[in-house]
C-alpha cells in the first residue's frame, strides 16, 4: 500500500519510512511541516496518510487541520493520526464526520510494530483504530451520556470495537464465544438507537461516535 507520512521529528519520520518499506509498503511522500501536507496528499492520493497532530510552524493542530482538509477534497482518504498525548478534542473532531478509515494512536504505539501495522492496515481498509489509552480516557470522561445504559461487558465490547477489532478478535480478547460478542454488539446497537437498516460496519463507526459526541 502507498503511504504519505507527515512528521517533524526526523528520527521518527525516518523510522516510519524504514518500518513501512521493510514491511512491503511504498512511502509515496514525506512532509515535515503542516503546509506541505495537503499538496502532497492531493498529488499522490495515497492509500493511507500517517500524520502527526502538531507540526511546524505553529505546533498546534496543523496535522489535524490538514487531515480534515484532505478528507474534504478526498473523502475516501484513510487517515491515521499520531499524537504524543491523549487530546480528546482532536480525536472527536477527526471522527466527527461519521466516516470510516480513521485512526488515532499515541506515538508510543509506533514502537509496538505489530500493533501499529495492524492498526494502519485496518484504517487503510476503511476501519477505525483508536489507541486503547485514548478510548479509556474518553470513556472515563463521559459519564453522563448515552452509554450509561450499557453494561460493563457491553462497554468493554464497545471499547474493543473502537480500537478497530472485529468480533472474532474481540471474542479471543475477552475469552468468550463469538456468538456472545455478536449478542453484546447487538445490544450496544439497540441501546444506542442505531438503525438496523445500516450496514454493520457503519453502525460500528456510529457506536464509536456515540461516546465521542455524547
Amino acid at each position: 500500500m502507498r503511504v504519505v507520512i507527515a512528521e517533524d521529528n526526523a528520527l521518527l519520520r525516518e523510522g516510519l519510512v524504514l518500518l513501512l518499506t521493510s514491511s512491503g509498503h511504498e512511502v509515496a511522500g514525506v512532509a515535515a511541516t503542516g503546509p506541505e501536507i495537503l499538496p502532497l496528499l492531493l498529488e499522490h492520493s495515497p492509500d493511507v496518510a500517517v500524520l502527526d497532530v502538531r507540526l511546524p510552524p505553529g505546533f498546534r493542530d496543523e496535522g489535524l487541520r490538514a487531515a480534515l482538509a484532505a478528507r474534504e477534497r478526498l473523502p475516501e482518504l484513510p487517515v491515521l493520526v499520531l499524537s504524543q498525548y491523549v487530546e480528546e478534542a482532536y480525536a472527536a473532531e477527526l471522527l466527527g464526520g461519521g466516516a470510516g478509515g480513521v485512526g488515532y494512536l499515541l506515538k508510543d504505539r509506533v514502537g509496538r510494530v505489530d500493533e501499529f501495522l495492524d492498526a494502519l492496515e485496518r484504517v487503510a481498509s476503511g476501519g477505525t483504530a483508536l489507541d486503547p489509552e485514548v478510548v479509556t480516557e474518553l470513556l472515563a470522561r463521559r459519564r453522563d451520556d448515552p452509554l450509561k445504559s450499557l453494561t460493563p461487558r457491553e462497554r468493554e465490547v464497545l471499547e474493543l470495537m473502537a480500537q478497530g477489532h472485529d468480533n472474532g478478535t474481540i471474542a479471543r480478547s475477552m475469552v468468550v464465544t463469538e456468538r456472545a460478542v455478536h449478542k453484546h454488539v447487538g445490544n450496544v446497537f439497540l441501546k444506542l438507537g442505531l438503525p438496523p437498516g445500516d450496514s454493520g460496519g457503519h453502525r460500528r463507526v456510529l457506536a464509536v461516535l456515540a461516546y465521542l459526541d455524547a
